[in-house]
This record gives C-alpha cells, sequence and structure tokens, in this order.
C-alpha cells in the first residue's frame, strides 16, 4: 500500500508587510513524459494542451500545464481527478505513437512563492540567475542540495517541484530566507 507523506500540507510563510508570502501548492496529478519528436502534437491532443517544444518552455491551459525539461522530457500537470482520464488517453495514443508516462504524483510537492521579494528568497540557495529566466518558463536545477523544477508563473510568482523527501528541507530554507527578509539582514 503507497502511502501519503504530506506533513507540510497548509503550512504558510508570509512577511508582515506581504512582501513574500510561502504556501503549499495544491495537490495535483503529475506525470513524467518521455516521448520522441514526432509525436509531440498526437500527446498535446492526448493530454488536452500543446506540448511546447522549447526545452524551459511552459503552456497551460484548463487547469493543465506542461513543461519541457529536455529535448525528448515533459512534466505534465492537471487537477487531482484528471489523473484516470489521462492515463486512458495516453494508454490508447500507444498504439500509434510508443512514449513512456510514468505517474510521479506521490513524489513530488509543490511550493508557491509569491511577492517582490519571492526572487530574493529563492537567491538564497538557488543558483540561476531568475533575473533571466522568462515568465511563463521551468526549468530543472537545484536549491541548496535538492533538485527541484522551478516555474516562473509571473513577474513575482514561482512554483517549486520537489521530492517530497526534500520538502522539509527546501521548506526550511525558504522559512529561514523569509526571517531574513522579514528582519531586513
Amino acid at each position: 500500500m503507497l502511502q501519503e507523506y504530506r506533513r507540510l500540507e497548509g503550512s504558510r510563510i508570509a512577511a508582515p508587510d506581504s512582501a513574500l508570502a510561502i504556501a503549499m501548492a495544491d495537490d495535483c496529478t503529475r506525470f513524467s513524459l518521455r516521448i520522441a519528436e514526432e509525436g509531440i502534437a498526437q500527446a498535446g491532443k492526448a493530454f488536452g494542451v500543446a506540448l511546447p517544444k522549447q526545452i524551459g518552455g511552459m503552456t497551460a491551459a484548463g487547469g493543465r500545464l506542461a513543461l519541457c525539461l529536455g529535448p525528448d522530457e515533459w512534466q505534465l500537470m492537471a487537477p487531482l481527478d484528471e489523473r484516470d482520464a489521462l492515463e486512458a488517453a495516453f494508454a490508447a495514443l500507444y498504439a500509434k505513437v510508443p512514449h513512456s508516462l510514468v505517474d510521479i504524483s506521490h513524489r513530488e510537492v509543490g511550493i508557491v512563492v509569491e511577492g517582490r521579494d519571492a526572487a530574493l528568497a529563492l537567491r538564497s540557495a538557488c543558483p540561476l540567475d531568475l533575473d533571466e529566466m522568462a515568465v511563463g518558463s521551468a526549468t530543472r536545477t537545484i536549491f541548496d542540495k535538492a533538485q527541484i523544477v522551478l516555474i516562473r508563473q509571473g513577474q513575482d510568482s514561482f512554483r517549486i517541484e520537489v521530492w517530497q523527501s526534500f520538502a522539509d528541507h527546501v521548506w526550511g530554507i525558504l522559512q529561514a530566507a523569509g526571517r531574513e527578509i522579514a528582519l531586513e539582514i
């Protein structure tokens, strides 16, 4: 039996002046998709959102999100209640377009970091130049020692996708960064 671990569910960190808000994201269905270039369009139809072709690209519609993380790798995210329908759509696609679709929903959790100090909080442990990261893009990177997928949802809005086993560690660093920002250290 698979046991879920969501100790941080419902947790929030907020700076007194609302310059920074950090919260656990609503849970969702997550898939890792590996597919050859010639199957991208058909996979997008099965997912209900065209898959981005450029590494770092992101497309979204109807609560679904597709992230291109590599030349043949996507992370697909959708509302929890759509998992079975998506699995069925990709199972039907497999006869025509071989691919690998793996449900990674229980492996990861999302953390939303928002506010004018969001990038500052992330810089505490992320080596990326966040000023160069375009809104509507995603990348695999590290946060301290944890591998994450970082999504830039808006100018001052980011989402971290991290393995559950590293979630406490990432949360603790964000909490410390939030305290330092609040104290103007």
